[in-house]
């Protein structure tokens, strides 16, 4: 039996009303001029995208006025404080960034000397790298930056809902993962 997208999308919404391990209380789509489309206000996935890009697109301006980087670059300083000596395919893995961008970022931080590298014993191609003292301060600097407008953004969030959500986000990555090998 071939079903067509509409009658897929029926029979999802009727199976969202049902109560089920995997179901929902909202429905992710509505009817508009005879047509399903995603509902913006019930779609997780722009609620993620937008909040991302939002908090993204004003820290990068921010920390590149105050810093002279942006938020890639951050994210990579970020983490390799969190993990030092790491290659950058693990800064990609973690913190979810393309492999041309973190280039470009540890290139940026190199040339303002953040970072350094040193080339593997095993493959000189692969670089292990690093935050240098400098990199560090400007890591210090600005984590307390980064904190401040993370108090901005949870104002008002129960802490008992904050925890929830917290749980709730980080199934939501594993799930992305799952997605991802799903994907390829």
């Amino acid at each position: 039996m071939n079903v067509s997208t509409r009658q897929k999308i029926d029979l999802l919404n009727e199976d969202l009303g049902q109560p089920c391990p995997e179901g929902r209380l909202s429905r992710p789509t509505k009817m508009f001029q005879g047509r399903h489309i995603v509902d913006i206000s019930a779609y997780t996935p722009y609620f993620l995208s937008a909040v991302n890009n939002a908090l993204s697109r004003g820290a990068s301006q921010y920390y590149l006025k105050k810093f002279g980087i942006g938020i890639v670059e951050w994210r990579v300083v970020s983490m390799l404080a969190i993990e030092p000596e790491i290659r950058a395919r693990r800064i990609c893995e973690v913190v979810a960034l393309d492999k041309s961008g973190t280039s470009r970022a540890l290139k940026r931080l190199l040339e303002l000397k953040h970072v350094s590298f040193e080339a593997s014993k095993r493959d000189s191609r692969i670089r292990v790298w690093r935050l240098n003292e400098q990199g560090y301060a400007l890591h210090d600097k600005i984590l307390l930056e980064a904190l401040e407008r993370e108090r901005t953004l949870i104002t008002g969030v129960d802490p008992a809902d904050l925890e929830i959500f917290l749980k709730v986000i980080r199934q939501m990555r594993r799930n992305v993962e799952k997605l991802e090998s799903r994907d390829d």
